[in-house]
């Protein structure tokens, strides 16, 4: 199929150029003049939709290859160029500036990018008010970028003059692109603007009037003839239009004539001005009968409804008039509660919360919402945690978040309704799905689908649907898995999220946390002193990146910086594949806490201390496609040899080594970071060696393939230049060097503490190999005292221990000690032989056989 459709792109070289005043004021114009206009918009916003509607009549309509996919642009496009009736002309608005697209994605979803895919030539908006001739570079820059965009015209902004409007025609004369008309400085015919940008056109009583002028000054000043020359100028689309009967037949929906199923509730009026139109049209194809309802004006829904959508808007606005519509309130409250379907983003989720900035709202959500001065901007790859009444458990989708709130509250027993990058957010309970993602449903049909089923399973009989159900807990998911597993699980789960920093107090000891420097070297405060002038930029990782290929033998492509490596797993978590992942244990928890945060519990494999916590490749499951192990492993102490890691690997297994204490070792031995092994990940930490655990620097090693996924995820600038600089100063030679040194130093004085805890009885388990130890202290407890015993007098001579009990497979009698230099130990060991006297003394006036002390 081949469709003629004149089309043009209305792009600029930054946001605030005019791109909205000119598409609308085009838009209007060209429907003043006869002709019937399709309104786009490039990028997620539903704002400029809003004037594009008011200005042709019909609904606008978002082009967004994040959204939807690249695939479904032209669908999408000649599907709203069609409906309600076939346009003439396309105009589509771009975003931001012209190759300004998703950060670190080199410029997709970029107008260029969406313009190129649609095929479509570019009218370009220049704001001229602060410039002349330099407008011409500018112009002719943006035109020779990139040589498959074609600049067909430009539009002069804000002109101060006659004379100044003349020099830059003039200058652009050079270009060959020709100016097809100015516009006079005149904020009269400005959209004015709020918190999120424009307000929207559904809340200006004057936006009619306002679009009159300005659809009059556009076809004054602007050559529409030209215009429409252009846009005849695009070539033929081919393929079909988007359909969707056609979209959830897919997703096995059998859809009825429009109007005969069930009523789905709409939130709209000048609260509710933000959903996809498309939301609607898919709704309607299944035979349902959307109906908007003014949350602020109505005093209950519409009758019958079975469906419940609450898009997006300004509820903390309009916070005050919803707050006293308590009736519809109520009524809300009492249908959600009851099992109907409710779908509710970002606004929608405000107004579901028990308050907003103090004003009532419904209460079916467990939290309060407030402003905050952080604006939330930004395209989003979210996972379904659980079976939801919009998607299935491990359901992948896309979409964005635009916001200056935040909820207060923690929602608890609440499954999220997405995980955003790894970060839950949202509720969902049963019936209930609220987040502030927004997804296009066009893109994800399969969305719609659920909802639609759901909707007509509650108009069928509300016994069909469960009325909020309670998930499982995360611990729930994780004994479950465990029950399923190879080894044995403590019976009492460990917190996972617990850190020894949690235990250190003022005047203790700190024996509990493994940074070996109190402080950074001069050196390395130095550099990062120095990048403190450099803090009103953005982050760029470019030269990090570099340093750590280069100390690795590695590309650039298999490096990814991160904010330590809790980042990392969070990112993993979230990006790498694996239905089966199983975690190595004793091992550091935060591989688990970033599992289970992202919906997926895992398998334990227990090494035995029988055997001193080594690996037995043999433990781990053949079907297990995502392994976690440590190396040195954190608690224990022990270095896997590298070829036992090795031979974990195998086709269609990721394998993720956390080599953050692998600097204590001289040379690095065992180290996979300088290999070059198909599916492993190796994770780097420079918090340990360097005294920097506040910076938050670390860094993942593998295949260009599985940084590529990681980097998907990463929201932008999440490491900081400062930690960009450590990366920089600690990969250098002499850094390398003084690592070596300290590297060749730690054996001499972990001698001093394993050979004084082997003196007292409690020696440490295996062979050590890193900057800290594990023992066992039950040799040594007296008959019937608490687990962490030990633990507690140590602390109450002002010794602090990490605990065994925060680590899956211990429990309380095991403590983890810090090397530190050979004093403190030694202060250390007299204070442990003290204590372990008076328990001898102890057991003796108790009458009890034996002694503390080895024979």
């Amino acid at each position: 199929m081949v469709t003629t459709l004149p089309r043009v792109v209305i792009a600029a070289p930054a946001s605030g150029h005019g791109k909205t005043t000119v598409a609308t004021g085009l838009m209007a114009a060209l429907r003043r003049a006869g002709h019937r206009v399709s309104g786009h918009k490039v990028g997620p916003d539903y704002i400029d939709p809003g004037y594009h509607a008011l200005a042709t009549g019909r609904p606008g309509r978002n082009l967004d290859p994040h959204l939807v996919g690249e695939d479904l642009l032209v669908p999408l496009l000649l599907h709203g160029a069609a409906t309600p009736e076939p346009a003439d002309i396309a105009v589509i608005e771009g975003v931001m500036g012209l190759y300004d697209g998703a950060i670190g994605r080199e410029g997709f979803a970029s107008t260029a990018h969406v313009a190129g895919v649609v095929r479509a030539p570019i009218i370009l908006v220049v704001d001229i008010s602060s410039a002349s001739r330099t407008i011409a570079a500018v112009v002719h820059g943006l035109a020779s970028f990139d040589s498959a965009v074609r600049i067909a015209g430009v539009v002069l902004n804000k002109a101060g003059s006659d004379r100044h409007a003349t020099e830059v025609t003039n200058a652009l004369e050079s270009t060959g692109i020709p100016v097809l008309g100015v516009l006079k400085r005149d904020d009269g015919i400005s959209a004015p603007s709020r918190h999120l940008g424009l307000v929207p056109a559904a809340e200006r009583a004057d936006a009619l009037t306002v679009l009159d002028r300005l659809a009059a000054q556009i076809a004054e000043r602007i050559d529409l003839a030209e215009v429409l020359r252009i846009a005849r100028s695009a070539p033929d689309l081919s393929g079909p239009a988007w359909d969707p009967v056609q979209a959830l037949a897919e997703n096995g929906v059998h859809c009825t004539d429009p109007g005969s199923g069930p009523t789905v509730a709409i939130a709209g009026g000048r609260a509710f001005t933000f959903r996809y139109t498309e939301t609607d049209e898919l709704l309607a194809a299944a035979g349902l009968r959307p109906m908007v309802f003014d949350p602020v004006e109505d005093v209950a829904l519409p009758a019958e409804t079975a469906g419940l959508y609450l898009g997006g808007g300004f509820p903390e606005v309009h916070a005050a008039g919803l707050g006293a519509n308590q009736g519809l309130r109520a009524d809300l409250r009492a249908r959600i509660d009851a099992g109907l379907p409710t779908v509710a983003e970002c606004a929608g989720l405000l107004y579901l919360c028990r308050t907003v900035d103090g004003s009532p709202m419904v209460g079916a959500v467990p939290a309060d919402a407030a402003m905050t001065p952080r604006l939330t901007l930004s395209y989003r790859t979210a996972i379904a945690t659980a079976d939801t009444v919009v998607a299935v458990a491990g359901s992948r989708v896309t979409g964005h978040e635009f916001h200056r709130t935040a909820l207060i509250g923690s929602g608890a027993g609440s499954t999220p309704g997405w995980l955003l990058d790894g970060r839950p957010d949202g509720f969902s309970q049963g019936n209930l799905h609220a987040s502030y993602l927004h997804v296009h449903w066009a893109g994800y049909p399969a969305l719609a689908a659920r909802f639609i089923a759901a909707v007509r399973d509650r108009a069928a009989g509300p016994q069909h649907l469960p009325v909020r159900p309670v998930q499982p807990s995360a611990a729930a998911l994780v004994e479950e898995a465990a029950r399923s597993a190879t080894v044995a699980v403590p019976e009492v789960e460990p917190d996972l999220r617990h850190h020894g920093d949690t235990e250190i107090a003022d005047g203790l000891v700190d024996l509990a946390v493994n940074v070996h420097l109190r402080q950074p070297p001069v050196w390395l405060q130095t550099a990062i002193n120095a990048a403190t002038p450099a803090l009103a930029a953005y982050p760029r990782p470019a030269d990090a990146t570099a340093a750590l290929a280069r100390r690795h033998g590695r590309t650039t492509a298999e490096v990814l910086p991160t904010s330590g490596g809790a980042e990392a797993f969070t990112l993993i978590a979230t990006a790498i594949p694996g239905k089966r992942p199983v975690v190595v244990h004793p091992q550091f928890t935060e591989p688990e806490a970033a599992m289970v945060a992202a919906g997926r519990p895992v398998r334990r494999v227990q090494l035995p201390a029988s055997a001193g916590f080594r690996l037995d490749p043999a433990l781990v499951p053949e079907d297990a496609d995502l392994v976690f192990v440590g190396n040195p492993t954190n608690p224990t102490s022990v270095l896997h040899p590298a070829s036992v890691l090795r031979s974990l690997v195998r086709p269609g297994r990721i394998v993720v080594v956390d080599e953050a204490f692998i600097d204590t070792q001289s040379g690095e031995r065992e180290s996979l970071a300088a290999e070059h092994l198909p599916g492993v990940l190796v994770l780097r930490s420079l918090t340990k060696t360097w005294g920097i655990a506040g910076l938050r620097a670390g860094y993942v090693l593998a295949e260009p393939a599985l940084v590529e996924l990681l980097r998907e995820v990463q929201p932008p600038w999440s490491v900081s230049t400062p930690a960009l600089t450590a990366m920089v100063a600690c990969s250098t030679p002499a850094a390398l060097a003084e690592a070596e040194a300290m590297a060749l130093a730690l054996p001499a004085r972990r001698k001093v503490l394993v050979d004084g805890l082997a003196e007292l009885g409690i020696p440490a388990v295996g062979n050590p190999a890193a900057s800290f130890v594990l023992v066992d202290t039950r040799p040594v407890l007296p008959v019937g005292a608490d687990p962490d015993h030990l633990r507690t007098r140590l602390r109450e001579q002002g010794y602090v221990v990490r605990r065994g009990d925060t680590f899956p497979g211990l429990d309380g009698a095991w403590i983890r000690i810090a090397v530190r230099d050979p004093a403190t130990s030694r202060s250390l060991l007299s204070a442990l032989a003290a204590i372990l006297a008076g328990l001898a003394a102890e057991r003796h006036r108790g009458g009890e056989v034996g002694s503390v002390f080895p024979a």
